[in-house]
């Protein structure tokens, strides 16, 4: 579910972007950015929780 609720938050703030005059290139690597990061975050989540118990 996180995925789905990035990339529609990555493409709204794409069509933001690009409304105000931003390249739509420019705007779309800042949102494939974003999804990255996400992605990134969601994957060592279990990493960091484990480091908790020790």
């Amino acid at each position: 579910m996180a995925f789905v609720i990035t990339g529609t938050v990555g493409l709204c703030f794409w069509v933001f972007l690009w409304s105000m005059d931003v390249s739509g290139f420019d705007a779309i690597l800042l949102a494939i950015v974003l999804v990255l990061a996400v992605s990134a975050l969601r994957n060592l989540a279990p990493y960091f929780a484990s480091r908790k118990d020790r």
